[in-house]
């Protein structure tokens, strides 16, 4: 062996590389050994597929080359020098980051004045590298127009202030990684509606009044004095709530079901209409009104002549 094996590992591939998907990877790697040594690629302890990865070896270096990385990609590569019985070896870690999904399970948990409390959880799909904070948004249901609230937000639930009464907001929630935002945003399904204050009228609460009264005369039956043959009318008035029933009697016995007599009521006016009286008609005259508070009568005395 007249120079042994030796792989000089450049400064930028001894922490781990990181590459965003579909970018290019090319790394060269240089070694000294003399005769020419045998190079041995591994993947995670695994022989290095050649269709996936290029590689190419020269007297004086090796060369990994993937023309678009995907997340398949990453993982611990290792290089082996080997001549004869001397060896060389070094491993490259390297990481393919991709954008995150969105956040889940978002909801709005309260809305109080002018705020409005929002929780999700993190994203299923953290884009294989770690999640380093939340964008928040908000948008007025009229406009639809969206702003940013919180920016590099690390927590998973947030307060969303200094919102205008009487509007209704949606909000939306990126995730974000080394690589970028998420493509899609967790949106809430309902909007949160701020109240507005003091505008709500509580009517005071009366105990209703109870305006029933029993029946009472206001204007009494006035005896009458009438010649035989001509119509005669006898009439008074009363009030009552509600209103009362009103029966007609003549000497004790009831009127409603004589065809000789009308009997009208309007405005609580009541009249009593006697169709051609003879003396046999003369008699005392009873008025009385009933309801459910109770009961009044009053009667006259009529003569015919």
């Amino acid at each position: 062996i007249a120079e042994r094996p030796k792989i000089w590992l450049p400064r930028h591939l001894r922490q781990t590389l990181v590459k965003k998907v579909g970018e290019t990877i090319n790394i060269m790697i240089p070694f000294q050994g003399k005769p020419r040594p045998k190079i041995i690629w591994m993947k995670n302890g695994q022989t290095l597929d050649s269709k996936d990865v290029g590689i190419r070896n020269s007297n004086t270096d090796t060369i990994l080359f993937i023309r678009k990385a995907e997340l398949h990609h990453s993982g611990e590569y290792e290089v082996t020098l080997q001549i004869e019985n001397m060896t060389d070896k070094v491993a490259i870690t390297i990481q393919i980051i991709d954008k995150p999904g969105p956040p889940q399970n978002i909801k709005l948990a309260d809305v109080w004045g002018f705020n409005a409390a929002l929780e999700w959880t993190p994203p299923q799909d953290d884009g294989n590298s770690q999640i380093v904070g939340y964008t928040v948004q908000k948008a007025d249901k009229k406009t639809m127009e969206w702003y940013t609230v919180y920016d590099h937000y690390r927590r998973t639930n947030c307060v969303v202030s200094d919102l205008i009464m009487g509007n209704e907001y949606f909000f939306r929630v990126f995730s974000e990684n080394l690589c970028g935002l998420s493509e899609t945003a967790a949106t809430t399904k309902n909007p949160a509606y701020i109240q507005k204050t003091g505008t709500a009228y509580k009517p005071p609460s009366y105990k209703e009044h109870d305006f029933s009264e029993p029946p009472k005369f206001t204007h009494p039956l006035v005896n009458r004095s009438v010649i035989a043959g001509y119509n005669t009318t006898l009439s008074c008035a009363v009030r009552g709530i509600p209103k009362p029933k009103i029966f007609w009697y003549k000497n004790k016995v009831d009127l409603s079901g004589d065809a000789k007599y009308r009997m009208f009521s309007k405005h609580g006016v009541l009249t009593l209409e006697i169709r051609k009286p003879t003396p046999f008609d003369g008699g005392f005259y009873t008025c009385k009104a009933v309801n459910e508070c109770g009961e009044a009568e009053i009667e006259c005395r009529l003569d015919v002549r």
